[in-house]
């Protein structure tokens, strides 16, 4: 997939608006991801690894909040199970519409996948053996966080999984100051400026609400899973795997 640098934080703003999936942020989207998320590779590779273990023949995966479909193409080049399909789900236009292309050009599986402009809060889970919210829980607000897991617990069949990936906070003070330390040296590694990383910051302050790795398996807990299990962590990123 080609790369247009991230340059949309790069020269100081007049005034800071909240960040959101316009078609100013997919134009640059894979750069930004893999210069601010470290281990998005690996965790986009093992996710569909993840995924060719669970899924079930004849039932649905689903990739909610699927952006350019990063995860979609992960689970459809590794699932093998007769009857698979998956659904893909993005409230951005911009994010389908170029996704629809990315997938168009991709040759490497025939396992059917349908690319849905919807909100993920709004369409139906069901005979579900994958769920993937990938980096995506962290902008549904708080309050209707459980409600969301919840029906995703509701719509998987026995056996089946949800894959959620988010940036988290710690409680700890001293390590919440370590980890956003060295995220930052990660990006200024990558390429990202001081200028870039506080005016991101702030333009995520109120869209992007991170919790605790606790507060999200509480919440996994009761939503009715029994079994969850942290299988990916790199910095303040993780990864968590649910059971049913």
């Amino acid at each position: 997939m080609a790369k247009n640098p991230d340059a949309i934080y790069a020269s100081p703003l007049d005034e800071m608006i909240d960040f959101r999936f316009d078609e100013r942020v997919v134009d640059v989207f894979p750069d930004m991801i893999q210069r601010s998320v470290p281990g998005y590779g690996t965790l986009i590779s093992n996710i569909g690894i993840l995924a060719a273990r669970y899924a079930q023949k004849n039932s649905h995966c689903y990739d909610l909040g699927c952006s350019l479909g990063a995860v979609t193409l992960s689970m459809r080049q590794r699932i093998k199970q007769p009857g698979c399909d998956i659904i893909a789900v993005d409230n951005s236009p911009a994010m389908i519409t170029r996704g629809q292309k990315i997938l168009d050009s991709d040759p490497s599986s025939t396992v059917p996948v349908k690319l849905v402009c919807a909100d993920i809060q709004k369409i139906d889970i069901e005979n579900a053996s994958v769920v993937v919210l990938n980096f995506t829980l962290q902008f549904i607000p708080l309050d209707e966080r459980l409600i969301l897991i919840t029906r995703i617990y509701q719509g998987l069949k026995a056996g089946g999984i949800l894959i959620l990936s988010e940036k988290i906070a710690f409680e700890d003070p001293k390590q919440q100051d370590f980890q956003t330390a060295i995220h930052h040296d990660f990006k200024r590694t990558n390429g990202y400026s001081d200028l870039e990383i506080s005016q991101k910051r702030a333009a995520l302050e109120n869209v992007l609400i991170a919790e605790t790795l606790s507060c999200h398996q509480q919440r996994l807990s009761d939503a009715g899973f029994t079994f969850s299990h942290t299988w990916f962590q790199c910095f303040n990123f993780m990864s968590l795997v649910a059971i049913k």
